[in-house]
């Protein structure tokens, strides 16, 4: 219950609001907003729950509780480097999908009273939010992988795809120990630089008692929605349903039912893809690959074959020195990708340019042409 002797501060003087940055992948129950902390000048991801989602009832909506749920989660697996970062907690009283005014109670990371207060502020029209990790959408791999033109398809390098599915697997590795299932595995939730894997929205994620045949099963399930929602898509360029790549629907009934009919996979579109990449992803489309730790084994193996070295696995020096050279290769691909982007934008500030001449605009506009159609068409996403 709020407790009047104190003034509830205004949003403002807490967060700065800036734009929206989930408009390419909305999610169900919430929008998400880039802010700045004013109290420590953090730039952070600011999730609000809808507006359409407030009930002044006594007990609050799955919406509701889902961000108590989620930065649960979060704190319990904050010590694996692939989860977003948490960082702050608390309740917004404010009208609008835009809060640009309105009231704010932050618990900072203290998830048991923003527990606590949950029902208090639901039944008082409050919304819950949670401030996270700022991550950029130029490394959100729906974002990097959607192609400007149909017919045309991206795929991650097998490098780094072994690379992230190694990573990936580690944190399930760790979240399965917990009883801890992500389940809700689409390209919109997974940001990608080329080296680090991050993993966001938790929400739809569960944690299941240690023990018995429930926990077995639902982390089979999770491994299987990782080979078919993750590992096809970034290695294909395609969706498993069949088609180009778009946001999946959210919500707990539409995680749980995704990928439930998806038991095999077509890889005729990528022939040139390792077989054992292929066998990897089939074999958990058909669930059967029980745990996180086989998955990773597995993975381990097939990376021996392009040049990886395990502690318990070893690959020949030449297989070695070629996986050095993809690596050095790789680096300047995304290099050449950064600088072109870096190019484009000079270039366009000579176009916005009051005053120039007919002939320099031809000239820029060409120039922009030219490297739009090289950025659509890289190799690498």
């Amino acid at each position: 219950m709020i407790d009047r002797k104190h003034v509830v501060p205004a949003l403002t003087d807490v967060y700065q609001i800036d734009n929206f940055i989930d408009t390419f992948a909305l999610g169900h129950y919430a929008r998400v907003l880039a802010a700045t902390d004013q109290r420590n000048g953090r730039n952070v991801a600011l999730k609000i729950m809808r507006s359409e989602h407030v009930q002044r009832d006594d007990v609050p909506r799955w919406e509701a509780q889902a961000f108590v749920h989620e930065v649960d989660l979060l704190s319990r697996v904050f010590r694996n480097p692939v989860p977003v970062q948490f960082y702050d907690c608390g309740f917004i009283l404010a009208d609008g999908e835009y809060p640009t005014e309105g009231e704010i109670i932050s618990y900072d990371v203290n998830i048991g009273p923003f527990r606590d207060a949950l029902f208090s502020h639901n039944a008082k029209g409050w919304r819950p939010y949670i401030a996270l990790e700022y991550l950029p959408r130029y490394h959100n791999l729906l974002y990097l992988m959607k192609p400007d033109q149909q017919g045309q398809r991206r795929r991650l390098p097998t490098e780094e795809g072994l690379n992230l599915a190694m990573q990936f697997g580690r944190l399930l590795i760790d979240a399965h120990e917990q009883g801890i299932v992500y389940m809700d595995h689409k390209l919109e939730h997974v940001y990608w630089d080329g080296q680090q894997l991050r993993l966001i929205d938790w929400n739809s994620s569960k944690r299941i008692e240690a023990g018995g045949q429930t926990l077995a099963q639902s982390c089979q399930k999770d491994i299987h929605n990782l080979c078919v929602g993750i590992l096809y898509p970034l290695f294909t360029g395609l969706s498993p349903q069949r088609g180009g790549l778009r946001p999946q629907p959210a919500g707990i009934q539409e995680v749980d039912a995704r990928y439930s009919d998806v038991n095999h996979l077509d890889f005729t579109v990528e022939p040139t893809l390792s077989p054992l990449l292929m066998d990897l992803m089939e074999r958990g489309a058909r669930q059967e690959i029980a745990t996180a730790e086989e998955f990773l084994q597995r993975v381990e193996h097939i990376a021996t074959h392009f040049g990886w070295e395990f502690r318990y696995q070893t690959t020949s020096p030449v297989l070695t020195e070629a996986r050095q050279h993809i690596q050095t290769g790789l680096e300047k691909l995304r290099t050449s990708t950064d600088l072109a982007r870096e190019a484009r934008e000079m270039l366009l500030e000579a176009a916005i340019l009051d005053g120039i001449n007919e002939d320099i605009e031809n000239e820029l506009r060409r120039l922009l042409k030219d490297i739009n159609d090289f950025l659509s068409a890289r190799v690498i996403p």
